[in-house]
């Protein structure tokens, strides 16, 4: 297993090509979504990309006036296509991280 220690709510440098049509692209920030147990016990990580594209979307968390997490992109991808940890989102964006992933996927 890999010796690197990914955290939920991570912020990682993610290599996303290829994509095909709409998903985004290039080498990115991206917020671990998966919880610490998965990301200690299994190959993948569930990811959300940033952007520096704001939109008022109800899937975007916007992080500041340059980034917002895109959740209408959220991807698996292997542990292998992570570069590097760059930090942590902010508690209050964690926040609102959750309460949009539980409107999207359980209300």
């Amino acid at each position: 297993m890999d010796s690197v220690s990914y955290a939920q709510y991570s912020i990682i440098l993610v290599n996303l090509d290829p994509t095909i049509g709409s998903e985004i692209q290039k080498t990115r920030p991206c917020v671990i979504i998966s919880p610490d147990e998965m990301n200690q016990s299994i190959r993948t990580l569930l990811i959300a990309p940033m952007t520096s594209t704001i939109k008022c979307y109800p899937s975007r968390i916007i992080i500041d006036k340059k980034s917002s997490i895109a959740l209408d992109q959220i991807h698996c991808i292997d542990k292998s296509r992570v570069i590097k940890i760059i930090g942590i989102i902010p508690t209050s964006s964690i926040i609102q991280l959750k309460t949009a992933l539980k409107e999207m996927l359980v209300d």
